[in-house]
């Protein structure tokens, strides 16, 4: 009989790559694939190297070679890669550059005079893409020498050759041909264009370098184009802009000092930003010690809070908002944006080895601040421009907001007939899916839903109607209190679940706090008796089934006015709001004096929509009490002595605090 064999899982079965199997055998760690793409990235590797030498001053040409069998060829005229003996390390240099993970020159830029904002930091790039090359040839000039070094599928062969020069001796760089390995990447057919969109780029962000590319079209003979932008992204930005942009391109720089961490070394960070604004072309592109950011990171982010702030404000303090009309977005801004930014920084933080994004902190504060300072200033000075871009943005907000409100009821006449029967009756959602900024209002009866409707930000607030008085939690069981509609109606809209467990919970799940579907719950009622009395059976229902909510700061009650108070002065009739009887005492002692109008204010359902949304909706007016209790446990004694079964110790708490309360009744 055939044993099937046993997977043995002991101390020997763990084991380490060494030399190049680190990369051949792995690929995707270093490069980010082991496919097309991540031969891209080995490609930029070896070109980058020639960058950092060009951007230190050190040569104003580097050549590109795509050959037809698909090898590259790099040469620059830098000052000529280290190869000799490194008596400090007690090795040769070629060893640890080509050799080697995590060895260069780069280390050390913050105190270094060698490389100050360099592309690549990791000490990874030459030694990594040796590792993947069927084979590489190096040439390096350097003091009056010629060296040369041969490798193999990551392995040396014949060790280093010196040559004195006789001719040019003076002769220096760097030239570096390899053959990618098709065992170590999937495909090696780089394509042109590759090459072409990767020194254009660099072209753009280091300013009078000329990158020439050379392409093998046949057995020793070339195509040859040029990438040259003497100065910078602003040639690039004119380059995209045209000339019928509806901004003049501007260009702004600055140095800054700083640290992403108070525990963190300080370092220093070189920002510059071309930029104008056009109804034709949105390009925006972020690069960081030459490396395109396709993903963006710090720079993208300083980028939308800078932009959307500073245009925000102009329109704010010029008043071309439409009443109740909600703010710009970043979108709204992109779309008519044309931003190239080309920062440098001695201490860079990328998500990866591929350098697509970056995550340092200060260059993104450092950068917000100089774009919103940059901005503001901008919009005083330019006046005809500031109204144009800001012009421009509404527009391309109404229209998305057009587009979308048109997107939804689409959508809302395809599934009308499907989910009618899920959804809860008369909830009114809002737009948003962001849970950090929904909130949700909970409102007493369909008059106050409709008068919350008409003045809410659809944006971001949802409505809940209870319908009637709600049951009594504390004073039910389960199985009557999940009996109730408007109670698991409610509990529904809220996502969360219930803090409750029992054959009683039907259709509702355990309490999960991620489910939330709201950053608030607002419960909003009158202020008379009965408004009172059924704010706090909603607290009491929240109480008893999701306490959690309460604890975590999620429930707000939101204060409506008691009094409205008017008084004619010059210019016109002027309102006051009073909340309390000592508000409204505290207005009419300012106003003594004055013929005065006192109104009782109405219920929610009778307020017209300007009121609700100044005195009980807006964030920036309105007045919310965050429900805190700081013990539960008195919490719910004094809940079940209002609420619950004790009838003499209700008619005791009355006696004894009754008359605290009396300016409260209504006996109108």
């Amino acid at each position: 009989m055939h044993m099937p064999k046993k997977n043995v899982y002991s101390d020997d079965s763990i084991t380490s790559l060494k030399g190049a199997d680190r990369v051949r055998k792995r690929p995707g760690v270093i490069f980010g694939s082991d496919g097309l793409e991540g031969c891209e990235h080995a490609v930029f590797e070896i070109l980058s190297n020639s960058i950092d030498e060009a951007r230190e001053g050190h040569g104003s040409l580097i050549t590109v070679t795509r050959f037809q069998d698909r090898s590259v060829q790099v040469e620059d005229m830098g000052r000529g890669c280290p190869v000799d003996w490194n008596e400090k390390e007690g090795r040769y240099n070629w060893e640890l550059v080509f050799c080697e993970l995590y060895a260069g020159g780069k280390y050390d830029n913050e105190n270094s005079e060698n490389y100050e904002f360099s592309l690549g930091l990791n000490g990874l790039g030459s030694c990594a893409t040796q590792y993947a090359s069927a084979y590489m040839d190096v040439t390096v000039w350097r003091g009056g020498k010629e060296y040369t070094l041969h490798f193999e599928k990551g392995e040396n062969i014949g060790g280093l050759h010196v040559k004195e020069l006789t001719a040019n001796k003076k002769k220096t760089g760097t030239r570096i041909r390899w053959l990618p390995d098709l065992d170590v990447f999937t495909d090696i057919a780089v394509p042109l264009d590759y090459y072409r969109d990767a020194m254009k780029r660099q072209a753009v962000v280091n300013a009078g370098v000329t990158f020439r590319l050379l392409n093998e079209t046949e057995s020793g003979k070339f195509d040859t184009e040029e990438f040259l932008y003497p100065r910078g992204i602003q040639d690039y930005i004119a380059e995209l802009a045209g000339d019928d942009a509806l901004t003049e391109p501007v260009y702004w720089e600055a140095e800054r000092r700083g640290r992403d961490r108070a525990d963190k070394p300080e370092y220093k960070v070189k920002l510059s930003v071309a930029l104008c604004f056009s109804n034709r072309v949105s390009v925006v592109e972020h690069y960081h010690n030459s490396s395109f950011l396709e993903h963006g990171g710090s720079p993208e982010k300083a980028t939308r809070l800078a932009l959307v702030g500073a245009i925000d404000k102009y329109l704010r303090e010029n008043n071309k908002y439409l009443k109740s009309e909600a703010r710009i977005t970043y979108p709204d801004v992109q779309d008519c944006l044309i931003l190239v930014s080309n920062n440098f920084s001695t201490q860079t933080s990328y998500e990866n080895q591929t350098k697509k994004a970056i995550t340092n902190k200060f260059v993104q504060d450092a950068m917000a601040e100089f774009l919103r300072s940059r901005l503001e200033i901008y919009f005083i000075e330019n006046h005809d421009a500031a109204e144009k871009i800001a012009a421009q943005v509404l527009i391309n907000k109404r229209s998305r907001e057009t587009a979308e409100k048109t997107r939804i009821n689409q959508k809302k006449k395809l599934t009308e007939k499907i989910d009618i029967a899920n959804r809860v009756q008369k909830f009114v959602d809002c737009r948003t899916k962001d849970v950090e900024r929904r909130e949700l209002y909970i409102v007493e009866g369909d008059s106050a839903l409709g008068a919350c409707k008409q003045s809410r930000d659809a944006e971001f607030q949802g409505l809940m109607p209870v319908r009637g008085k709600i049951l009594n939690c504390l004073k039910a069981d389960y199985p009557r209190i999940f009996k109730s509609d408007v109670i698991t109606d409610l509990m529904k809209v809220l996502g969360c679940g219930v803090e409750v467990s029992g054959k009683a919970v039907k259709d509702l799940n355990q309490f999960d706090l991620n489910n939330l579907r709201w950053n608030k719950v607002v419960i909003c009622t009158d202020g008379d008796v009965d408004g009172f009395q059924i704010r706090t059976l909603i607290l009491t229902m929240l109480y008893r089934l999701c306490p959690t909510l309460i604890r975590e700061g999620k429930v707000y009650i939101a204060e409506t006015p008691l009094f409205e108070i008017t008084c004619k002065e010059k210019g016109g009739e002027k309102t006051w709001f009073a909340y309390s009887q000592r508000e409204k005492a505290d207005i009419l002692k300012e106003l003594s004096g004055k013929k005065v109008n006192i109104q009782r204010s109405k219920g929610l359902g009778e307020n017209d929509p300007e009121m609700m949304w100044l005195t009980t909706m807006n964030p920036a007016t309105r007045r919310l009490i965050k429900v805190l209790p700081d013990d539960v446990e008195e919490t719910a004694r004094v809940f079940d002595l209002l609420l619950g079964d004790n009838l003499s110790g209700r008619k005791a708490y009355i006696a004894e605090n009754g008359h605290k309360y009396m300016d409260m009744i209504d006996v109108s």
